[in-house]
């Protein structure tokens, strides 16, 4: 199983298969507005514009399951993004990431989990690496800056 499996809701609620990134490296984050990571946006968006002619694609997914810091709606979340950070990635209809709500493509990263972490979502900023097969390369928890793991993406991209 790959993620290209999963199809997802995109901004306007319609069905969209993941399967149209295959063969790119992907980075899949679930963010929120009014967080305190919210600044890692512009880092984002720089990875994004640096390699995204390479085959790097980011895929955003809002969340508001924690302490409701993604308030308003999807077209709210998606201006508030491209006003203050110019944001040119994917951007998702909002989901859950926890919980029996969860998004099945968030249920399955999870699983994917390296040995001894966390097999739900920490918190908002909470980025996967996937290969261009569509697998989980490795999970980077909020605090991780995208400039710490940008290496990681730049490995991936050649191979």
């Amino acid at each position: 199983m790959s993620v290209y499996e999963f199809s997802v809701k995109d901004q306007r609620g319609e069905d969209f298969s993941l399967s149209a990134f295959k063969g790119k490296v992907l980075l899949i984050v679930n963010t929120a507005t009014k967080c305190g990571f919210t600044k890692q946006y512009k880092e984002l968006e720089e990875l994004y514009e640096k390699y995204r002619d390479q085959g790097f694609e980011i895929l955003d997914f809002p969340c508001n399951q924690f302490f409701r810091q993604a308030p308003g709606s999807d077209e709210e979340i998606n201006a508030f993004c491209s006003l203050h950070f110019d944001t040119k990635f994917p951007r998702f209809k909002k989901i859950d990431v926890n919980g029996k709500d969860a998004d099945p493509l968030y249920v399955y990263l999870c699983e994917q989990n390296e040995k001894g972490k966390l097999k739900k979502i920490k918190w908002n900023f909470t980025k996967f690496l996937i290969n261009r097969e569509g697998e989980v390369v490795e999970r980077f928890e909020p605090t991780a800056t995208p400039g710490s793991f940008e290496e990681k993406i730049a490995a991936e991209l050649k191979k």
